[in-house]
């Protein structure tokens, strides 16, 4: 036997999900967007971090800066989620205006017989790097970008990535704790039961699962015309990467709250013309339509979690080595 599930408390208990926020969503880089998302000055796009609000934009000078989406006089968020253009950066509620390279440039009406002194006011800058086309962001890094990479570089090392354009974005939200998805994700052995249609297009006696160094590695071959290359990759602590004719798909596993959870799907492809829109939107709708499949198994799940009736089941060795690898780096960050 490979070793247990992890016991119910991890999935339900909002102490343990709070400790997660802190060890694991802050002190990790997280995949935010692509670099194409901010081609000009004034580009952003805003995203939660299980519970933090940021943002990426693109300054006067052209540089690629990440902060906290948070105004530094009383908290207020700064800019809606989602991607957008600005000239400047103003506080919807008491109008403090910032700059695109984060300094405060005015606080109208503050006090006019004791002004502020602006230069002590920026807003709170975060760490950032792009990796081969992909914008990350850590809110307190406790390792270099490369090294949390890990064995996906050379994993991806022959994949022209970089030459994919990104096409669209999905967000979905269900209502789970965010490491059932990462247990159903990381193995096959749920696509017999949830996705049959998955299922008769690949071989599935020949699927594999390795597992090391921040990476699961499933592939297996395909027959027919599955829309899918046959490799799916999953990267601690919560992004996944899958290649699928003429592309790849993106995705972060974002908590919202211990028994919520979003995933931001981002879509490329190698052709982005016109002609090829109906294609993509098939592609797309297909991948969409596996994802949602898991749904409600997670669901029903997460709910017998909260039952008291569950105790910790084997976990298989063929199958469920990405499941142990994952749940025991959990353990080990959370000690």
């Amino acid at each position: 036997m490979l070793g247990e599930n992890l016991e119910a408390r991890y999935y339900t208990d909002p102490d343990v999900f709070q400790d997660e926020k802190r060890r694991v969503f802050q002190a990790t880089w997280q995949v935010v967007a692509p670099l194409s998302a901010f081609a000009d000055k004034g580009d952003y796009v805003a995203v939660d971090i299980a519970g933090t609000k940021i943002f990426v934009i693109r300054d006067e000078s052209g540089t690629l800066r990440a902060f906290r989406n948070l105004c530094r006089h009383r908290g207020a968020a700064l800019l809606s989620e989602g991607a957008g253009r600005c000239r400047s950066i103003r506080c919807p509620y008491h109008n403090w205006v910032y700059r695109l390279d984060g300094s405060l440039e005015r606080a109208p009406w503050f006090e006019e017989n004791e002004p502020l002194k602006l230069e002590d006011w920026p807003l709170y800058g975060l760490s950032l790097e792009v990796w081969r086309g992909l914008v990350f962001v850590s809110i307190a890094p406790q390792q270099s970008l490369s090294e949390q990479l890990g064995a996906l570089v050379p994993e991806i090392n022959d994949a022209p990535i970089e030459s994919y354009q990104w096409a669209e974005r999905r967000r979905l939200v269900f209502d789970a704790n965010w490491k059932i998805y990462t247990d159903n994700f990381v193995e096959g052995y749920h696509i017999p039961g949830i996705h049959p249609e998955f299922f008769k297009a690949i071989e599935f006696e020949k699927f594999e699962t390795t597992a090391s160094d921040n990476l699961v590695r499933m592939s297996a071959p395909t027959r027919g015309d599955l829309f899918y290359e046959g490799r799916w990759l999953w990267m601690w602590p919560n992004w996944t990467l899958s290649f699928f004719s003429g592309g790849m798909n993106t995705s972060r596993i974002n908590p919202l709250a211990v028994d919520r959870t979003e995933l931001i799907y981002d879509f490329y492809f190698s052709d982005i013309s016109d002609a090829g829109k109906a294609a993509r939107e098939k592609t797309i709708t297909d991948n969409v339509a596996v994802i949602e499949q898991d749904f409600d198994i997670c669901l029903a799940t997460h709910q017998n979690y909260l039952s008291g009736g569950y105790q910790p089941g084997p976990l298989s060795p063929r199958h469920e080595k990405g499941v142990y690898w994952f749940q025991q780096k959990l353990k080990e960050t959370l000690a």
